[in-house]
């Protein structure tokens, strides 16, 4: 019996949008595929990783309209899951605990996808789905390239800055202190991927999640010589609402030069005049 299914569902514009249900540590996974309507040869694809926990923010059509197609138009196959337990899923939501496979597992199923060329993976994941991607980096080295928006990087932090997170985590994965030092980042940089260069973007008005956690990441993977970029808008909210177009941009940019074009990776060692 196969692991992976894939059905119509809408258009939005010029992209086709498709459901799709897979397997994934033994249970089954709801997500979506995405894809411009008129295409030559198999595409580069981005992983997107949604935000949020649980059914809030799981991808509805607000979403898909206003990320996945987005992403999609711009040359791309683009594969989001919406994680175990949730929008259908069967299994535990352990917000970046097991269902971080519920991403990687992706990997298996590209032969399902003849549309999509696997030599040219992207991902992009915003808020917990930056968690997600930090996760995905330390376990495997396939991924060309990655964008974070507004990523949780320290959980500890989390949890001062907004204390009804306590809550959630302790349903997700008991909120014990070990559970936090595996999701937070900054615990593990230096475990990221040296070959996946990492774009992150932060908004100093995030009262979501701090941007001292980009921050912090930042310094991490300088010592770690893990190729990145760091961009803080200045009094952006969560979702980078103030500089929208500017921060797209940016993003596009960054899979555009290492993900479809697969351009070399940068020098990190002292050099110059």
């Amino acid at each position: 019996m196969p692991n992976f299914f894939r059905e119509y569902y809408r258009d939005v514009g010029e992209v086709s949008v498709e459901r799709i249900r897979y397997q994934s540590n033994g249970h089954w996974v709801n997500g979506f595929l995405a894809m411009p309507k008129e295409r030559t040869g198999a595409l580069p694809c981005i992983i997107s990783n949604r935000g949020g926990s649980f059914e809030f923010g799981a991808i509805d059509d607000e979403k898909i309209e206003k990320k996945l197609a987005v992403l999609a138009s711009w040359g791309y196959v683009v594969l989001a899951s919406q994680y175990s337990g949730n929008g259908g899923s069967e299994g535990k939501d352990e917000v970046g605990g097991a269902d971080v496979e519920d991403v990687l597992v992706f990997e298996e199923y590209f032969s399902d996808i003849p549309e999509i060329d696997a030599s040219r993976v992207g991902m992009w994941g915003g808020s917990r789905g930056g968690m997600m991607t930090y996760q995905c980096l330390t376990r495997v080295d396939w991924i060309k390239a990655a964008v974070s928006v507004a990523g949780v990087a320290n959980y500890e932090r989390a949890i001062q800055k907004r204390p009804e997170m306590n809550e959630v985590y302790a349903k997700g994965f008991g909120n014990t202190p070990e559970g936090r030092r595996v999701r937070s980042a900054v615990n593990f940089a230096d475990r990221f991927c040296k070959t996946t260069p990492v774009l992150l973007m932060h908004g100093t008005g995030d009262w979501r999640v701090s941007p001292q956690d980009s921050l912090e990441l930042a310094e991490k993977l300088y010592v770690a010589k893990v190729p990145y970029r760091l961009v803080i808008f200045e009094g952006s909210d969560h979702g980078l609402t103030e500089h929208y177009a500017e921060a797209w941009n940016i993003g596009r940019e960054w899979l555009d030069r290492y993900v479809k074009n697969t351009t070399a990776l940068p020098n990190l060692d002292p050099h110059g005049k």
